[in-house]
């Protein structure tokens, strides 16, 4: 029996896609503080006025975070009724925030789109979220076998 009863044992994967997101926040965040005492960038001042490097690393941990209360909601939602397939899903799309950092990590902006593959974790997680809404309303019968 699971731990927490009205969730499936496979929603461990899910619980363990977050503690990912963690590990990627976490990592994120101590590379903008190591950046911040490599640029001389004080505290409280949240991009530099002079060093476009600094602020490509402040940029790749602002954005994840920007689309982190999305992701996470989304992947709790179908993670519900999809364990598996959220946690594939989420799995990809925070592996992506990392291929999307080290892009942004050279200096140059438009490599962080180098993770721009994550969309395709999030897509999925956002048209199940739209699936599993329509089949909770009784509008679709159909079960989706993932």
């Amino acid at each position: 029996m699971a731990p927490i009863s009205f969730l499936s044992e496979d929603f461990g994967y899910v619980i363990l896609c977050i503690f990912y997101t963690v590990v990627n926040h976490m990592y994120l965040a101590i590379q903008v503080g190591k950046a911040r005492k490599k640029y001389k960038v004080l505290y409280p001042t949240m991009y530099s006025p002079d060093n476009n490097m600094f602020n490509c690393i402040q940029r790749a941990h602002q954005n994840t975070l920007e689309s982190m209360p999305l992701f996470l909601v989304v992947l709790l939602l179908v993670g519900i009724v999809y364990p598996k397939f959220a946690a594939a899903c989420g799995a990809l799309y925070v592996t992506s925030r990392f291929s999307y950092a080290w892009g942004y990590y050279t200096g140059d902006p438009k490599k962080r789109l180098n993770g721009e593959y994550g969309a395709a974790g999030l897509a999925g997680l956002v048209v199940a979220m739209i699936y599993i809404g329509i089949r909770q309303l009784g509008c679709c019968d159909a079960y989706l076998p993932f």
